[in-house]
């Protein structure tokens, strides 16, 4: 397990930072990651990692841009030490959608593939369990 865990999980009140998803239900440590790959010039400290269930960290992988399909740009990725999930998200509590209030919030749901089908289901059972709102 990577040693910053304990306070990286605990600033993100055991929660996925991307989206949203609670620790609480999986069997097994979300991951820390780094927002900014080291590949790609990260620095490793704690203003550039953050919390991520593995469907999420996969996904995102060492991407930092993607494509915001409304506005047919590239733009960053969402930063959750630079950003307040409110302003690029929000969910529906009815579906378990997440929808993107902005080009990186748009552009962050498709990289991380935040809707897929699995994930939907999951969120409306954890919105029933009232471990998300």
């Amino acid at each position: 397990m990577n040693p910053r865990y304990p306070f990286v999980a605990e600033r993100a009140a055991h929660r996925c930072e991307y989206c949203r998803a609670p620790e609480a239900i999986f069997n097994f440590p979300f991951e820390v990651e780094h927002i900014t790959p080291l590949s790609r010039d990260g620095r490793d400290d704690d203003s550039n990692l953050a919390l991520a269930c593995r469907a999420c960290n996969v996904h995102k992988s060492g991407y930092r841009f993607s494509l915001d399909a409304v506005t047919q740009t590239e733009v960053p990725l969402f930063n959750p030490r630079q950003n307040q999930w409110t302003d690029h998200f929000e969910l529906n509590s009815e579906t378990g959608l997440i929808t993107g209030l902005s080009p990186v919030g748009r552009a962050s749901i498709n990289r991380l593939q935040m809707n897929r089908a699995a994930q939907m289901a999951a969120r409306l059972t954890w919105i029933k369990l009232g471990l998300i709102a």
